[in-house]
């Protein structure tokens, strides 16, 4: 279902587009982020002495406290973030499937395109070459330009656009996380919600107008939409 809840701006009025990463630019239902979330698992069980189930519930209470688990390792127990993110990251990559419907659809779309993630720049790059997209993107803004303020927070937005240097009244945001959006909104951005069934953390209430309002655009289907933005630049996408 792609669904639009604002008129957008035209496409020829947007020149930056900056895409999540991780259940953004591949489905929620690929095997790669739950290979992350087991090695976060097991590096709060090493780190803190604790059982992998004691570890698994620090492990999303400091997710839902603080933004990402990282930030509340950080936080709570002063742990440094480089050891994290290089355990953490240290994935398998070859289960995500090369992509060239997006890829055809990004060589397509106008403007500048950017990687605006919570995880390392290196795990970004890994991702970006696996589906065959890194030639699309002019840069990428990780957790560690973001000085570990983790999205939703608006500081590493502000950081963001000041890295880039855009006006983010010309720009799009696309997020797998509704909530992530709303900084992005509140900037002046486009926003562009990848809506996933099987994503559990991303589920909304549809109808509930005080939660999404911030949210632009909706799609099931980024390849699809970022289509039908090309084919259709004065108009919303087609709902399907």
């Amino acid at each position: 279902m792609n669904q639009d809840h604002h008129p957008r701006p035209p496409v020829d009025q947007l020149e930056t587009w900056v895409f999540d990463l991780d259940n953004t630019l591949y489905p929620a239902s690929s095997s790669l982020f739950p290979q992350i979330d087991v090695r976060m698992r097991q590096f709060i069980a090493d780190r803190l002495g604790l059982g992998l189930d004691e570890a698994f519930a620090l492990q999303k209470r400091y997710y839902r406290e603080f933004g990402t688990t990282l930030r509340g390792l950080m936080t709570v127990h002063g742990m440094e973030p480089a050891d994290f993110l290089a355990y953490v990251h240290d994935i398998d990559h070859s289960v995500l499937e090369v992509a060239p419907r997006l890829d055809a659809a990004l060589a397509a779309l106008p403007g500048r395109k950017l990687i605006f993630t919570n995880g390392s720049e290196r795990h970004a790059e890994k991702v970006l070459a696996q589906l065959g997209l890194e030639r699309h993107f002019a840069g990428i803004f990780d957790i560690v330009a973001a000085r570990f303020i983790p999205k939703p927070q608006s500081e590493c937005y502000d950081l963001m656009v000041r890295r880039f240097d855009f006006d983010p009244r010309s720009a799009a945001m696309v997020e797998d996380l509704q909530r992530n959006l709303a900084p992005a909104a509140a900037l002046g951005m486009t926003t562009v919600w990848v809506r996933q069934d099987d994503h559990p953390d991303a589920r909304v209430v549809m109808d509930d107008h005080d939660h999404m309002g911030h949210v632009h655009h909706i799609t099931d289907d980024l390849s699809h939409w970022l289509e039908q933005v090309v084919a259709t630049p004065k108009a919303p996408p087609s709902v399907r």
